[in-house]
């Protein structure tokens, strides 16, 4: 099979002085290899992607100054000894036959440090530090800057670069009057206060030529109440391109914006509407992206008009190999970015080097690598949920012989019930990712077998994984075993009907997928487009600045009247993923889920639960439901460790069955991972 099977993603892409192989942009990520001295890193990570045929690379953000540092010692070009130590990122793509060029990004107000610079000193309620106002001189300063800093990307041997105009930074602020307040040449109306944009790409074109491809990426929808109207998105898309831009990126959404854009609950290609809108306005090739994670998607959104490229950023991090994969026939070995953030995301705004959950060697090539095994040894892998299988797939690709051992009649373990909550649909293509390598890599799958510690003795393993999973909490409520009581799997699994009024024990990732679960009843927003930017307030912005609706509708009502309890005096989902957290928050407030915290669980019985608060048990309060569901934590399951050591077999215990403290996939698959390549 050949790249006919996505005729738009695979054809070339003409700019005049160069040709981009296809159509796909990986799009910038922040990831932290660009802080520091970590070329050696970043050249083996962009080579990787290189390798797998993606048409042109944008790094991560590099600041023009200091002031424009995301945080202090963010990666920065500001001179010829740091475009020199590029050369490696730069020479290491080239010889894969390669292009990449680099993003330039000025913080502007969203900078992590006191030395932020803004058109006006308004703090963004994202960072601690107030900016201070630039003079007209110091705005000459910043425009200078960016075009040093194109220069010397160009010196570095950076086929281009991107100049960061969305997502609320810098330029960004420049243009809407929340955070331009200016009354000089940079500020006032709409004519002026895009003056700086343009005046960017102008000199910067001007400044490195005809022969080096400028991206400029520009805030299509602001979602934020006081953005941009279409008609000046519109005007400053026609200006960027007479300024000299060769390629306009989509960017989606301010930083600050109370609007999901690319979280897993997102609808695939959410945005690509926005994008065909302004192919209408402007000559110049648009990339369009945001929630494009298959070639299928990309295929058909690029086939319907709505754009020239995609942009796949996340995905890029989930499997290096996405675009050749697609081009060879073999979509169905993809390993699909599933949006969940984990450790991307949720890594870079908490100063961590990112990865990828499904695929933790994302940013760890240098250190991570599965080498094929000199002596092929055989291991048993009890348990086919994340850590299980990705110990066995990474055992069975260095050459070892496995058997995969599973009590259920399906693998995945508690995969099977993250896929069925409305807005996590991305799970089933983890499981049919693991299903199709365990068949290319010849893992022996035994499924309905629960196999004991004596078996497994008497098969004469050279090792044995324990990744048997966990158990759920017994909470040790009165009256715990009445019929209203149901266990969270009971739940997802739909072994029990239930009821219009339910309370859930346990504020915890696993009870805000049931509240979702419940409260929606089946019915997944994140499958319907219009639904869910109805539900999100997204309109047009041709209808209402920023995109964002005067009013928001009301949502459909919620299938169940649904509380929300924990012990913990406490925000509700305190632990939840640090870029996602509020977006599962807002989903359940939305529906009227009702939070209650600093609880005690007295009693269960035929009037539903009785609670009192704190530590003195003041105001006890029967909530009447029809049921109550557990979700009051887990237990390791690892009965077999003891045995199997007290029998002199090697045992490794993994995943829920090492630490069931939050089912936490993205620590499960690392930790199989990095076992396995150590084995």
């Amino acid at each position: 099979m050949t790249d006919t099977n996505y005729p738009h993603l695979f054809a070339p892409l003409h700019l005049g002085f160069t040709t981009l192989k296809n159509r796909v942009l990986m799009g910038s990520m922040h990831t932290g290899l660009e802080d520091g001295n970590k070329h050696e890193r970043l050249a083996a990570y962009f080579a990787e992607r290189a390798r797998g045929d993606v048409g042109l690379i944008v790094t991560g953000g590099y600041a023009p100054n200091r002031a424009g540092w995301v945080k202090p010692f963010a990666g920065k070009l500001t001179t010829r000894s740091e475009a020199t130590r590029h050369r490696r990122i730069t020479d290491a793509v080239h010889a894969e036959d390669g292009k990449i060029a680099m993003q330039i990004l000025h913080a502007g107000r969203y900078a992590y440090h006191p030395l932020a610079v803004a058109p006006s000193r308004i703090r963004s309620p994202i960072t601690p530090f107030t900016p201070r106002a630039l003079s007209s001189a110091g705005v000459e300063k910043q425009i200078r800057a960016f075009v040093r800093c194109a220069q010397l990307a160009r010196d570095a041997g950076y086929d281009g670069v991107e100049i960061m105009g969305s997502e609320g930074y810098f330029i960004n602020e420049f243009l809407v009057t929340l955070t331009n307040q200016r009354t000089d040449k940079w500020g006032g109306d709409y004519s002026q206060r895009m003056h700086l944009p343009v005046e960017i790409v102008a000199r910067t074109r001007e400044a490195v030529g005809d022969d080096f491809i400028i991206i400029y990426r520009l805030s299509m929808i602001d979602l934020i109440p006081d953005g941009n109207t279409w008609d000046e998105t519109v005007a400053l898309a026609k200006a960027i391109e007479a300024a000299g831009a060769t390629i306009i990126n989509t960017g989606i959404g301010w930083h600050e914006a109370r609007v999901p854009t690319i979280a897993t609950s997102v609808p695939r290609g959410a945005f690509t509407w926005v994008t065909k809108k302004m192919k209408r306005e402007v000559a110049i090739p648009l990339v369009t992206s945001n929630r494009i994670n298959l070639p299928a998607t990309a295929e058909q959104i690029l086939s319907d008009g709505c754009a020239d490229m995609v942009s796949l950023a996340r995905p890029m991090l989930a499997d290096p190999e996405f675009v050749k994969k697609a081009r060879e026939g073999r979509a169905d070995e993809i390993n699909v970015c599933i949006a969940c953030n984990q450790a991307c995301l949720d890594h870079t705004f908490s100063n961590k080097m990112s990865s990828c959950l499904v695929n933790p060697r994302a940013c760890h090539e240098t250190e991570l690598n599965y080498v094929a095994t000199e002596t092929r040894r055989r291991f048993a892998v009890v348990g086919s949920g994340p850590a299980g299988i990705s110990a066995a797939l990474v055992l069975a690709e260095r050459g070892h012989a496995v058997d995969l051992y599973e009590a259920a009649a399906e693998i995945g373990g508690q995969l099977n019930m993250a896929k069925v909550i409305p807005g996590k649909e991305e799970f089933h293509e983890m499981l049919r990712y693991f299903e199709r390598q365990l068949q290319l890599k010849r893992v022996r799958v035994h499924l309905n077998t629960r196999i004991g510690a004596d078996d497994l003795t008497a098969k004469a393993y050279d090792g044995v994984i324990i990744a048997t999973g966990v158990l759920p909490r017994d909470p040790q409520i009165e009256g715990q075993e009445h019929p209203k009581v149901l266990s969270y799997i009971d739940v997802l699994r739909k072994r029990s009907p239930v009821g219009k009024r339910v309370a859930i024990i346990g504020a915890g990732g696993i009870g805000f997928d049931v509240a979702e679960f419940l409260v929606h009843d089946g019915r997944s927003p994140t499958m319907h487009l219009d639904e869910w930017l109805s539900e999100w307030g997204v309109v047009d912005p041709a209808d209402a600045r920023g995109g964002i609706a005067r009013e928001r509708s009301q949502p459909e009502p919620s299938a169940r009247e649904v509380t929300l309890l924990q012990r913990k005096a406490g925000k509700h989902g305190a632990n939840l993923g640090k870029t996602t957290g509020w977006i599962h928050r807002a989903t359940l407030k939305k529906n009227n889920v009702r939070m209650i915290g600093g609880v005690n669980y007295e009693r269960i019985g035929d009037e539903g639960l009785l609670i009192t608060y704190g530590e003195k048990h003041e105001g006890p309060t029967w909530i009447d439901v029809d049921n109550i569901v557990m979700c009051a934590g887990q237990l390791p399951l690892r009965e077999l460790k003891e045995p199997l050591e007290s029998a002199g077999i090697p045992t490794h215990v993994i995943g829920g069955a090492d630490l069931a403290t939050e089912l936490d996939a993205k620590r499960a698959i690392d930790q199989g991972s990095r076992l396995a390549a150590r084995l």
